[in-house]
């Protein structure tokens, strides 16, 4: 029996339970054996999407539902990782867009729901969490109603098909009112109004290139959507490159999903999402094609990048002690290596070999790939993340960032004061429940660097912050972004409890007692505006026994923990980030290199 097919995506903000709610229907589905232990959130399998709760590499599954095989693909809710969510919507007919019954559409809902509309898709909607207490469902249904007309989507987009589901406890409903059982209504709601797949299997074979894998034993595999065609194990194909080459190749190996696992099969028709390998050298974007009539398909177009870094060697006191890939070829050859599946980046080269610019994104996209270097063993420095500008109609502009705040009510006023030091507008505020306000800002991607750190302390860590990409717009003149001075190590030492305690009035530590450090090394921020060099390795001098146990019962300060994310936001355009496998640490730029930039 032919099974019909239904290729759908998964989309939502960052956090509002698609994952969750995947793992719901693959564990309904039967896809897995009877008493097999099933993690939780198991489509994110990237050790780092583990560690923060986030997707940030799109993956696909397929289940079967009576006799319908349903390929569903789970996208990254944030961002910074467009790049994904932009490729595979083109795999796919339908998508469901998951909102938080008690948030209502985010940021990130308005990005990825305005690509799915750019595609022409129809989505499902999904009102999730809608067990957990205080939520107002049909509030975010409004809102959400609000966002498609918003973002320009026609009548037939708007007329869409409402759910009210719980990921966690494994149901959705048609009807609010109605007892959640399982997740059976969401499973009609797919066959019922996602379309099954266009395309001819008696024309030319047509499949684009959408994801990169690879595989020790087979090399490079990429994987796409059959548009047009048949492709069979074992034939002749050819592979239309960039520039309009057609390299002829065999097909190694094709497998299709099947639940979590890819499966060999001997051929695929039109409309069916395959692995294939045998092609070393496909790009994304690239289409497998016939040989002798080769049709390929448009390129894929993805958002340009917004923030630009630089990458170099790292040249510390303390270089070399802790990495295991220190050099500028072993750098430049990973960076090179990432723009084979991380489509949304750009590497070019400098006017020194040793440092390389890298462009992404967002922060957080940069970030990743920064943390999984150096989990890699690479050790190497990076520069103040910086905006980039683009010529307009003649005009400078620069990008422009939409942010939402959930802050409690008493540190609205100076949330607001510093977004308007950086150039923010509100564009709307409102009460939520909680004594707590949600504010609603445009504002230039420069005056949101560096902000983070300052809404954590102005909100005490109370506050929510979320923003995504909005426009280019021309560029403002020059931004507050006040930041205190910095407190610098003047000599090479281990820092002493002594002297950090003496130091304590002068500002905060971002380091403790026996952390190694080097001149030119930021240990802490200054209470002014000035960087302040002191001795942090200074040792007590003792001259009877008294002395030696008189400080027992004094304690530090708790210090600021300085992670990567919180470092790259906090360094000034003088300051770099040196990343090696086991320490983050911040340092000032040699005032040669300084005067280079």
């Amino acid at each position: 029996m032919t099974l019909s097919i239904r290729n759908v995506a998964i989309i939502a903000h960052v956090d509002h339970g698609k994952t969750t709610l995947v793992d719901a229907l693959l564990q309904q589905s039967g896809v897995f054996r009877e008493g097999e232990e099933v993690p939780t959130c198991v489509m994110d399998s990237n050790a780092i999407e583990r560690e923060r709760g986030i997707t940030i590499l799109s993956k696909n599954t397929a289940i079967r539902y009576k006799d319908t095989l349903i390929n569903i693909v789970d996208t990254p809710g944030h961002a910074d990782f467009g790049g994904e969510v932009e490729r595979v919507l083109g795999m796919v007919d339908g998508c469901v867009l998951i909102v938080d019954a008690n948030e209502g559409p985010m940021p990130q809902t308005r990005f990825v729901l305005k690509k799915a509309l750019e595609k022409g898709l129809r989505p499902i909607v999904v009102v999730n969490k809608i067990d957990r207490p205080n939520v107002d469902p049909d509030l975010a249904v409004d809102k959400v109603f609000d966002l498609f007309v918003d973002l320009g989507a026609d009548d037939d987009q708007c007329d869409f098909v409402t759910l009210y589901a719980s990921g966690l406890g494994g149901f959705a409903k048609t009807k609010i009112e109605d007892e959640g059982v399982d997740m059976q209504p969401m499973f009609e709601a797919i066959v019922d109004h996602v379309p099954p797949p266009s395309g001819d299997s008696t024309k030319p074979l047509q499949l684009q290139v959408t994801t990169l894998d690879y595989s020790e034993y087979l090399g490079r595999i990429v994987i796409g959507r059959v548009h047009n065609g048949v492709i069979r194990a074992g034939q002749e194909a050819g592979l239309t490159k960039e520039d309009g080459r057609v390299v002829k190749t065999k097909v190694s190996k094709l497998m299709g999903f099947e639940g979590l696992q890819r499966v060999e099969i001997e051929e695929a028709s039109a409309g069916n999402l395959v692995a294939v390998a045998g092609f070393s050298d496909a790009n994304i974007g690239e289409t497998i094609t016939c040989p002798n009539e080769p049709q390929p398909l448009p390129l894929i177009k993805v958002d340009e990048p917004t923030l630009q870094m630089t990458f170099s060697i790292n040249d510390s006191p303390f270089a070399g002690r802790e990495g295991k890939f220190v050099t500028s070829r072993q750098l430049r050859d990973r960076l090179y290596k990432e723009l084979e599946t991380n489509v949304a980046l750009r590497v070019e080269e400098s006017d020194s070999p040793d440092k390389f610019l890298v462009s992404g994104r967002g922060e957080l996209h940069l970030g990743i790939l920064i943390e999984n270097m150096r989990r890699e063993g690479y050790e190497f420095q990076v520069s103040q993340p910086q905006v980039i500008y683009r010529e307009v109609n003649g005009q400078t502009c620069e990008p422009y960032e939409y942010l939402i705040l959930d802050v409690p009510e008493e540190a609205v006023g100076s949330c607001i004061e510093r977004l308007g030091e950086r150039r923010g507008e509100m564009q709307n505020m409102q009460a939520t429940e909680g004594n707590r306000t949600q504010a609603e800002f445009v504002i230039p991607a420069r005056g949101l660097i560096g902000f983070r750190t300052e809404f954590l302390r102005l909100t005490r860590g109370e506050g929510l912050m979320n923003h995504s990409f909005l426009d280019y717009r021309q560029k403002v003149s020059s931004l507050e972004t006040r930041r205190n001075g910095v407190l610098i190590a003047f000599e090479e030492g281990s820092a002493t409890f002594y002297a950090l305690k003496n130091a304590e009035d002068r500002g905060s530590f971002f380091i403790t007692p026996g952390t190694k450090v080097y001149k030119g090394m930021i240990v802490g921020e200054n209470t002014r505006p000035q960087d302040l060099e002191l001795n942090v390795c200074k040792a007590k001098q003792l001259t009877n026994m008294r002395s030696a146990t008189g400080d027992e019962l004094v304690q530090l300060q708790a210090p600021t923990e300085m992670t990567l994310e919180r470092a790259l936001e906090y360094i000034s355009s003088d300051e770099l980030v040196e990343v090696t496998p086991e320490s983050i640490r911040l340092r000032k730029m040699s005032k040669k290199l300084a005067k280079q930039r």
